[in-house]
């Protein structure tokens, strides 16, 4: 088996046709979750699991598992999973590739037939993005029981569609139970979405843990008045002191060494209008660290900061909690075969830590769990122009190819 190796020719043209639902006028993709275009995504995705003999099965929450039987169709699956939600100015990778890679490995045992004792499945994950659902994650954190199922279909996005709503709408309202399903183990493959494995040279990062990441809700709040006739020094501005609360999390993110990270994303601002001094706004924002330790310190300083904004604004900072994960670790017997398994097929690679979030992260609670990761070029993701090479994403399919067949297990003929 060791000369087994996935179509690579297949492998990106798939990857490219699925890129051109949602293409954006710069080249990448944009497909919301649950969107019209994340339904032709999944709808292709399904179309293309039947083919290769798939079963599928989708939950209560959306989320997709293609079933390649195994001869002991009893034992837990070996499972490969990443998400097809992007962005709203998503490139052609992130997420996608893990997805596609999946499917290739399938196709490829098919090409090959290539009976394994456990069955394999392919896992659409909903909403990892959280672009448009809040919390990132959401299809996994369901799956694993960190969110109830109510609490995931009931989340609102900016027009007041639900969950539950956009599900039915593309027709992924599914019946199977949340969580019902019991995983022998779970790999991912991911586009790097940083720097690192570009700078090094080499083709693989085995990933052997996360950063801690926490994420707040930055509320500011002071007076209406008219922009008019208010003199600048009686105004209680929610927008001034918003913008002063950025530039504290952006010093938060520089203060703490190479590995802190800060981030203010989103805000909202009330009433929004023309001709009103905003008395309310909302600053979502993140902060990330390789150290749990650590991470209180930043936490502790941004609350400082921000209650010395509001005694020198005479106006109210709120510093609200809303999700949290890591650090963590990933199975180390997973993160070793998949570091033997990229040995073995020749290919340079090294030991990484996450920053950003994945799926993986979750199913680490419920499963053996291992990612892998593959360098974007210039370490740019979550942009239009994101880019993995040809030859590296073939790389990342074939460990997960060999990978996953060392967890299934290769039965020869005549064996059941």
């Amino acid at each position: 088996m060791k000369n087994l190796s996935v179509d690579a020719d297949r492998l990106w043209s798939t990857l490219m046709e699925m890129g051109k639902i949602g293409r954006t006028p710069a080249g990448g993709s944009r497909r919301l979750a649950l969107s019209r275009e994340d339904g032709e995504a999944r709808d292709l995705f399904v179309r293309w699991a039947e083919d290769a003999g798939c079963t599928i099965t989708v939950d209560r929450v959306g989320n997709i598992f293609a079933r390649r039987a195994g001869a002991d169709d009893s034992q837990p699956p070996v499972c490969i999973g990443s998400h097809l939600d992007t962005v709203p100015t998503g490139g052609k990778f992130d997420g996608v590739f893990g997805v596609i890679a999946g499917l290739e490995v399938l196709r490829t045992l098919d090409d090959a037939e290539v009976r394994t004792r456990a069955p394999l499945e392919v896992i659409v994950w909903t909403n990892e993005e959280g672009a448009r659902y809040s919390p990132v994650t959401l299809g996994s954190l369901a799956f694993i029981g960190a969110h109830s199922v109510d609490y995931a279909l009931g989340r609102m996005d900016a027009d007041d569609i639900s969950v539950r709503e956009a599900l039915a709408k593309i027709g992924y309202d599914g019946s199977a139970e949340v969580g019902n399903r019991p995983i022998g183990a779970y790999f991912e493959a991911h586009n790097e979405q940083g720097p690192l494995l570009e700078e090094s040279g080499e083709v693989i990062g085995v990933v052997t843990g996360s950063y801690a990441s926490r994420y707040f809700v930055i509320t500011v709040k002071g007076m209406a008045a008219h922009v008019g006739p208010t003199p600048m020094a009686r105004r209680k501005d929610a927008m001034v002191g918003a913008a002063k609360a950025i530039l504290e999390v952006n010093r938060v993110g520089n203060a703490y060494g190479p590995d802190g990270r800060s981030n203010a994303p989103h805000i909202e601002v009330y009433p929004n209008v023309r001709g009103v001094i905003p008395d309310e706004v909302r600053v979502s924002c993140d902060l990330r660290h390789r150290e749990h330790t650590t991470i209180d310190e930043m936490e502790k300083d941004l609350r400082n900061a921000l209650a010395r904004l509001g005694e020198k604004l005479d106006m109210d900072f709120e510093l609200e909690p809303y999700f949290a994960w890591g650090p963590m670790s990933f199975d180390p017997e997973l993160a070793e075969l998949l570091r033997n398994t990229a040995d073995e097929l020749g290919y340079g690679r090294q030991d990484l830590q996450i920053i950003a979030g994945h799926d993986a992260v979750p199913m680490t609670e419920v499963t053996q769990s291992g990612l892998i990761l593959i360098p974007s070029r210039d370490g740019l993701s979550h942009n239009e122009t994101e880019y993995s090479a040809p030859e590296h994403v073939t790389a990342g399919a074939n460990v997960l190819l060999h990978a996953a067949l060392a967890k299934a297990e290769v039965v020869a003929d005549g064996d059941t």
